[in-house]
């Protein structure tokens, strides 16, 4: 790939998102299968999800220890908007891949860098898009993590963006490379629990509340306006910062994205759902907490098809009971018997008295050891065939659209109805502008892709 001038870059980049990488030629793939030992060299962006002081525990770190079991793979770069977080992380890859990696707080500059193939995208929801995008165009395959986009109009440009620019974009969907979901859906397709005419996910796990923080002064070493990027400005504070961003709406989506896209995912794979609900109704509330957050911690959402199939999800972060021995899963009703499938395994009972059919069970420690979802990436970088992937970017955006619609009905407050094919609601300018959102410059949305 002929490598973008840096100062070129920067100049495309900084002047309006609408006319990042507009003019930037049609990439082929890097060419990886010249190197004598096939190496992919990968980007990490975004490194951390939860800290205790200074402690690397998020999901970027989880891409890297990924990464790091997969031959003839490195992290060359790790970037992040917090400068304190380097040396943890810089330590520790180079502990894994025996090279010392670069690092950079900004993603632009990391995708003028020609030797980088992939970048693995793990930062807050309120950047996915724009970083997937961007680096399409510039010439790099993409893992994106789970929620795919913070609004379905970003989603549908990503999908854009993997097909224009014929890169290799996948998302942080892993239950598709989990050998027990897998051979639950396989049952399911094989017809042994009959007609499915409806699937429910669950959330239910309890989350601390987060209090109340005043605003204080932008820490040394983090680059506030860079973690904003297209969110409002606003002062910083630790509560809308590392993790915590997740529970507010300029950067957040509700526990339905974070979480419950895994399930809904593994709902509308069972039932083979190729387009989105005509029909949504969402409640819910905050609850039994005095604290900062802005999104609801207690949500129930019923999502319609046109041909009457129905979808449900419902999200407890209180304290709650919790279903079958699990706090979370999908549940697959059908005319012949009911399954519940989960990361480890699946469960299966018929008739009027719940007898138990088959079942599938791993080893419960191996579920956070699962490198498949990375492997099933890096095979496809590197034959360049996103057709191969177990969760393409089009996958991701329609199983995140749930979650967006189920949130759109909750703002909104009524049922609502969904065109599939134009990806808007019907005679309905409310619910419609809740579809994608106001970016701050420089970090916009271009029109087209």
């Amino acid at each position: 790939m002929k490598a973008m001038n840096r100062r070129g870059f920067l100049k495309k980049s900084c002047v309006t998102g609408a006319g990042m990488f507009a003019s930037a030629p049609m990439v082929t793939k890097n060419l990886i299968k010249n190197s004598p030992n096939d190496r992919v060299n990968i980007a990490i962006i975004g490194v951390s999800g939860k800290r205790k002081h200074i402690r690397i525990q998020g999901r970027g770190r989880m891409h890297y220890l990924n990464y790091s079991k997969i031959p003839n793979v490195r992290v060359v770069t790790v970037c992040d908007v917090d400068e304190r977080l380097f040396p943890a992380a810089v330590n520790e890859v180079e502990e894994l891949f025996g090279e010392k990696p670069k690092t950079e707080t900004d993603i632009r500059k990391v995708l003028e860098d020609k030797d980088i193939d992939v970048v693995s995208i793990a930062t807050p929801d309120h950047w996915h898009a724009l970083q997937t995008i961007w680096a399409c165009q510039a010439g790099k395959d993409v893992y994106a993590e789970k929620p795919v986009s913070h609004n379905i109009s970003e989603g549908r440009k990503m999908v854009e963006a993997a097909r224009k620019y014929n890169r290799v974009v996948q998302s942080g969907l892993t239950p598709r490379s989990r050998k027990a979901v897998q051979e639950g859906i396989q049952f399911v397709k094989d017809g042994k629990l009959g007609d499915i005419y409806m699937a429910r996910g669950i959330v239910f796990s309890h989350r601390a509340s987060i209090g109340h923080v005043k605003d204080s002064p932008i820490p040394k070493g983090v680059n506030w306006d860079r973690f904003l990027g297209p969110a409002p400005y606003r002062p910083f504070n630790e509560n809308r910062f590392i993790y915590n961003w997740h529970w507010f709406w300029d950067t957040g989506i509700t526990e339905f994205g974070n979480n419950g896209v895994y399930q809904m995912d593994v709902a509308r794979w069972a039932m083979d759902k190729r387009v989105h609900p005509l029909k949504i109704h969402c409640a819910g509330g905050f609850f039994g907490q005095d604290s900062d957050q802005e999104v609801p911690n207690t949500l129930a959402a019923t999502y319609e098809y046109s041909d009457g199939t129905l979808i449900q999800c419902e999200i407890r972060s209180l304290f709650s009971n919790k279903e079958d021995e699990e706090s979370g899963g999908c549940f697959l009703y059908g005319s012949k018997g009911w399954m519940h499938i989960y990361f480890d395994g699946y469960k299966t009972f018929f008739g009027r008295k719940n007898e138990p059919g088959p079942s599938f069970k791993v080893d419960r420690s191996q579920i956070w050891q699962n490198t498949a979802h990375w492997e099933n990436f890096i095979d496809c970088v590197r034959s360049g065939k996103w057709q191969d992937l177990n969760a393409d970017m089009l996958e991701g955006h329609m199983s995140t659209a749930i979650g967006h619609l189920g949130v759109i009905s909750y703002r909104t407050g009524r049922k609502l109805i969904f065109n599939s094919n134009s990806e808007k609601f019907v005679n309905d300018d409310d619910a419609d502008s809740y579809l994608t959102r106001q970016y701050r410059p420089p970090y916009t949305m271009q029109e087209e892709i």
